[in-house]
């Protein structure tokens, strides 16, 4: 991997440096907010034929850049491509979300791939190619994957639930079953994300959405080791890797990825008090976050008191600014544009 990063504010951040001006990018930055987005996105039949269709997932990752900026950009795609690349059934329903064939026994787990498709998945690496040719010299480009665990439970439910309870019944239920899932997704997520830093992406984040709902005792072995495993799998081919980990939810326990050799830095979610962050965990990594979305869809004193109280707890330190989870499709442009004018002049 190109460790060149002199002219990348966001890969120096990563590289533990204090730059003049936080980094900024945002979780979801290329979506429905964007009218130039939903104009594209209208011109593919399905969700994921959009993701599979390196000119749409081109312009998409490039459009956020273009209009506001942004010092990194995170490729197009959507987490469940790895299911769908394991010969799981993934569609996309108008204003439902992902739908997938369930698995409810051994002989849907038996039914999935041992390996991802590479084929199915070429495109994603030809987007990577495309937009790393397009992008600015000083923006870095950003991979991606889902955690085991929240991969799992959409492939155990056959779609998002609230509180996931499919998954972490099946969990309890059948866990020598369910541990085979989460190593297959193991296997996978290392190889599509190594795979990921070959086609030319500078780091990657592992998402681990739904890390919260995950009762104490569940936590390590479900959210905390395949991500460690992951981490480590990565490493073993791209020693240099810069790994993101965003354990949504996950409380105090982000100190525990905090002390995980081999990830970068770590993501916080909105949930996350700045000023414990800037003790607990900002001292082992550099921290990425928290802006409330909702903060930035509300615009006006609520941002502005929202972004000092961030800049206020993590200046001086490596960190990246962020939101702490993905922007909303109601979000004015202007408060963008605002949250970015305060974020550069911090």
């Amino acid at each position: 991997m190109d460790k060149s990063h002199a002219n990348k504010p966001f890969l120096r951040t990563l590289d533990g440096e204090v730059t003049s001006k936080p980094p900024l990018w945002m979780m979801r930055q290329a979506g429905r907010y964007l009218p130039e987005y939903r104009a594209i996105r209208a011109t593919a039949p399905s969700f994921l034929d959009f993701c599979y269709t390196p000119r749409l997932a081109t312009e998409a990752t490039l459009q956020p850049i273009r209009r506001f900026g942004f010092d990194a950009a995170i490729m197009f795609s959507d987490i469940l491509v790895i299911p769908d690349a394991l010969g799981q059934a993934v569609s996309f329903e108008q204003g439902e979300g992902p739908r997938l064939e369930p698995i409810s026994d051994a002989a849907g787990l038996a039914a999935l791939r041992d390996t991802l498709s590479l084929d199915r998945l070429s495109s994603v690496f030809e987007t990577i190619d495309r937009v790393k040719t397009a992008l600015p010299k000083e923006t870095a480009l950003i991979g991606f994957c889902g955690a085991p665990w929240t991969v799992a439970s959409y492939m155990i439910a056959g779609r998002g639930t609230p509180d996931q309870g499919p998954a972490r019944l099946f969990s309890y239920l059948h866990p020598e079953l369910f541990q085979k899932l989460i190593d297959l997704l193991v296997t996978a997520s290392v190889d599509y994300l190594t795979r990921q830093f070959s086609a030319g992406v500078e780091a990657v984040q592992i998402f681990d959405s739904w890390a919260g709902v995950l009762p104490a005792g569940e936590f390590e072995r479900w959210s905390l080791a395949p991500i460690k495993a992951i981490v480590e799998g990565v490493r073993a081919s791209v020693p240099d890797a810069r790994i993101i980990a965003f354990p949504r939810g996950a409380g105090s326990r982000l100190a525990l990825f905090a002390k995980l050799p081999g990830v970068t830095a770590i993501g916080l979610d909105t949930s996350i008090d700045p000023a414990w962050a800037a003790r607990e965990i900002q001292p082992h990594k550099p921290v990425q976050g928290n802006l409330d979305p909702l903060a930035l869809v509300a615009g006006g004193p609520a941002l502005d008191r929202a972004i000092d109280l961030i800049h206020g707890a993590f200046a001086g330190k490596p960190y990246i600014f962020n939101l702490g989870h993905g922007i909303v499709p109601e979000t004015p442009l202007e408060h963008v544009e605002h949250l970015v004018q305060r974020v550069r002049g911090a």
